[in-house]
């Protein structure tokens, strides 16, 4: 059965990262820092190397490829909600490179940002928490 909560916009936060800083690491800070709970995630721009995550559904665990090359973010798209009482930002995001090939994933820690600008949209509504789900052995939104 398929579980939804309506939300509302309820502030937006834009910037621009830090040059040298991991992108899910400053992303995450800032949600946290700004005591964002639940929230949407955009951003674009370009990274000095990245490590994107790939989940392999039969070992159940995530397979790493790290890109130690320039990249441009064409697109990144995520979202907040909690995870041990704490923001946890989950994100996807397209890299393409000089000759626009693409790679995409899951956005892993050790991405280093040259240059990117974000939009945090935070809601207001009932909080969404991170819960082990033995069906798919990820980390999923409880919707009890």
């Amino acid at each position: 059965m398929t579980n939804w909560r309506e939300i509302h916009s309820s502030r937006h936060l834009i910037g621009r990262l830090q040059w040298g800083s991991d992108l899910l690491d400053e992303i995450t800070r800032i949600c946290r820092e700004e005591k964002v709970q639940l929230g949407r995630v955009e951003a674009l721009g370009a990274v000095s190397k990245a490590r994107l995550g790939y989940y392999d559904q039969q070992a159940r665990e995530y397979r790493f490829i790290d890109m130690e090359k320039d990249l441009e973010i064409t697109k990144l798209v995520g979202n907040v909600s909690l995870k041990d009482g704490e923001p946890m930002v989950h994100a996807h995001v397209t890299l393409a490179d000089r000759e626009g090939r693409a790679y995409g994933g899951h956005l892993a820690p050790g991405t280093v940002v040259f240059a990117c600008e974000f939009i945090i949209e935070a809601f207001e509504g009932p909080l969404l928490t991170r819960s082990y789900d033995a069906e798919t052995g990820l980390q999923l939104w409880s919707m009890k």
